[in-house]
């Protein structure tokens, strides 16, 4: 059985509390987290397919785990604008991890989201990650789009986070999920918060087997379904972003949703 565990450990790397058992573990942090904290999730048997749930607000996620050890830093000030007030709060916390059964794992869904994911991230797939993010700032992280939230209609703090370009006309965005899967279609979200957003007219995604699609876009705050066609790949990049004739010179992506399954 695969052995899971699940620590909190301050800024000098002090555990402050843990909890190891194999095939499922739970752990329960009765205190108010500081800054420096981090949870620290460790499996030995990698990869693996998890399901974990590191904080109540953000819920459960289907993951991939690679490396032996995850760590994820709690975010506070300018870093907790992306994420809902209500998360990492309190002083009262459940955290989990479960080995994830296969029809889990093989099940049609939605391939793109991980809401654990951050900028050191190395180790739990999928992963998003970018060559530009406006003025470096958290509400405009890659990783805003894969986070599941759809809210399109304005931008900034959380709910209104996404993937910000600062103008930059080379803007790339890549999204890895680890291991090869079957892509089936993607859903891009816009931003559009009209006027103040811009568009793209036209993206280009290409993909790890060589191949590429070039896609327009419509003007519309609604996901935009792009056919792929059971690809297998291990990574998409969204790419040569065309602008529209537009006064605003902010387009933004707020989500990606890559739909298909594990082969």
């Amino acid at each position: 059985m695969t052995q899971l565990t699940i620590a909190i450990q301050d800024e000098h790397g002090k555990v402050k509390a843990e909890q190891q058992d194999t095939g499922e573990v739970h752990l329960v942090y009765a205190a108010a987290y500081e800054p420096g904290d981090v949870i620290v999730l460790k499996s030995d048997d990698t990869p693996v397919f998890l399901r974990i749930s590191l904080d109540e607000a953000l819920g459960e996620e289907l993951i991939y785990m690679t490396g032996q050890e995850y760590i994820l830093p709690i975010p506070f000030g300018e870093k907790k604008s992306s994420y809902s007030p209500k998360t990492f709060a309190g002083e009262l916390h459940v955290l989990s991890a479960i080995v994830a059964k296969q029809q889990e794992v093989h099940a049609y869904r939605n391939l793109a989201r991980n809401v654990y994911d951050h900028h050191w991230n190395e180790a739990l797939f999928p992963h998003a990650h970018a060559n530009v993010e406006t003025r470096g700032e958290a509400v405009f992280a890659a990783r805003n789009a894969i986070n599941g939230n759809t809210v399109t209609f304005s931008h900034g703090e959380w709910p209104f986070e996404s993937w910000g370009i600062n103008q930059n006309l080379e803007a790339a965005f890549t999204l890895e999920f680890g291991r090869v899967v079957q892509v089936e279609e993607i859903v891009l979200y816009l931003r559009a918060d009209f006027p103040h957003d811009s568009y793209w007219q036209q993206v280009t995604l290409e993909y790890s087997d060589g191949t590429s699609q070039t896609v327009a876009l419509e003007k519309s705050d609604k996901g935009q379904t792009v056919e792929v066609g059971g690809k297998q790949v291990e990574w998409v990049k969204l790419h040569e972003l065309i602008q529209a004739d537009d006064p605003s010179p902010f387009p933004a992506l707020t989500q990606v949703e890559v739909y298909g399954s594990d082969r």
